[in-house]
């Protein structure tokens, strides 16, 4: 059974995944509060970013969204989110590659995020 949960804004009920998405050239849509998204092939290099702009109208621009990045079937560099920006009916979501040396990444990388309205 999912945990129930109270969320800011009124928000109330069983904390459950919600849908997915596959994003192409760096965009997607998903509306849902929660979700993952599955890029395209990346090949990001060292230190450089992906940009993804998910469409989603449960996003408001004062929404607070959350988000966490893994591995599809990307085996290479350390994808890391840095920088998280809500609007109205969108977030955009930087994914840096963060690894030491210079190795880029070879393949899709999955963003997982839950919406959360501001109160």
């Amino acid at each position: 059974m999912p945990r129930r949960t109270n969320f800011p804004g009124g928000i109330k009920g069983p904390l459950t995944y919600s849908g997915s998405a596959t994003a192409t050239a760096g965009a997607a849509t998903l509306n849902a509060v929660s979700g993952k998204v599955t890029s395209e092939a990346v090949t990001t290099a060292q230190n450089a970013i992906y940009t993804l702009t998910l469409t989603n109208s449960k996003i408001a621009a004062d929404s607070i969204v959350l988000a966490s990045v893994g591995n599809g079937t990307n085996t290479q560099g350390t994808p890391t989110i840095t920088r998280i920006t809500p609007a109205a009916g969108s977030v955009v979501i930087l994914v840096s590659n963060l690894h030491a040396s210079a190795q880029a990444l070879n393949g899709t990388i999955v963003v997982s995020f839950l919406v959360i309205a501001a109160e």
